[in-house]
């Protein structure tokens, strides 16, 4: 049993949950981005580890440019409670984050440490906390908050589960991660070649239009561009536009 009044650091969980991979890579299909996914994740979270009488509220606190951001919750309050945590700058999650290990703070009107947080999150009804760090191998970092209103609100059996969930979630996370990035990247090199078929097409006028070379009529679209600041596609597609009257223009890279 844990002590009152102090926060426990605990190691790996071996609990095994048939149920959830499952789960997981559904919410990886069903999501359209990172923050839904979260969202879905910090809901199925909170379910899990709500009982009658106790409910959970579920926080993913993600670190960008070393600050952290609370980027999705299980509901309105647990969205509440990570802001209010990262308004103090500390926190179990925090540490928890920097460990790089679980922390339980089972009773936390009786902790010692973030006294200025402990008083502001028990004014608002929290009285034990569990925050588990993702493992996204140097990807981002993530740590899910767990919130109940009761003493000792989680047993060492959901620690452990916690922990399980949290391995889980993190491979999914990490693959939603990669999917982005691909997605990015796909959509970043669709963007440039259409750029460039466009600006080819306004060269391609210019030069009809004034006879001359390809490195004139390109220098004629690039000043204009620096002339009006306006970047260089759109002053094509103006170019283009004004010969054509097309507005929209269709590239072969268009879908």
């Amino acid at each position: 049993m844990t002590a009152y009044g102090h926060s426990t650091s605990f190691g790996s969980g071996q609990h095994e949950l048939p149920d959830v991979d499952m789960r997981l890579q559904e919410l990886v299909l069903d999501s359209r981005d990172i923050a839904e996914f979260l969202t879905d994740l910090s809901v199925v979270a909170a379910s899990r580890f709500s009982t009658p009488g106790n409910p959970v509220h579920c926080g993913v606190t993600v670190i960008r440019h070393k600050r952290p951001e609370a980027v999705a919750s299980s509901d309105a309050e647990a969205h509440s409670l990570d802001e209010l945590r990262n308004g103090f700058g500390d926190g179990p999650c925090l540490t928890a984050l920097r460990s790089k290990a679980p922390l339980l703070v089972p009773d936390l009107a009786r902790e010692c440490r973030w006294q200025d947080y402990v008083q502001a999150a028990v004014a608002r009804g929290v009285s034990s906390i569990l925050a588990v760090p993702m493992d996204l191998a140097g990807e981002a970092e993530a740590v899910l908050n767990l919130y109940s209103g009761r003493v000792n609100g989680f047993s060492a059996h959901d620690l452990a589960t916690a922990e399980a969930f949290t391995g889980h979630a993190a491979g999914s996370l990490k693959l939603v991660l990669r999917i982005t990035q691909l997605s990015e990247a796909r959509n970043d090199l669709a963007l440039a070649l259409t750029s460039r078929t466009i600006i080819d097409m306004a060269v391609g006028a210019i030069m009809a239009q004034n006879r001359c070379t390809r490195d004139t009529a390109f220098g004629i679209l690039t000043k204009a561009s620096s002339t009006r600041n306006v970047k260089l596609r759109e002053v094509a597609a103006a170019v283009i536009a004004s010969i054509s009257g097309e507005k929209e223009i269709d590239t072969y890279f268009d879908e």
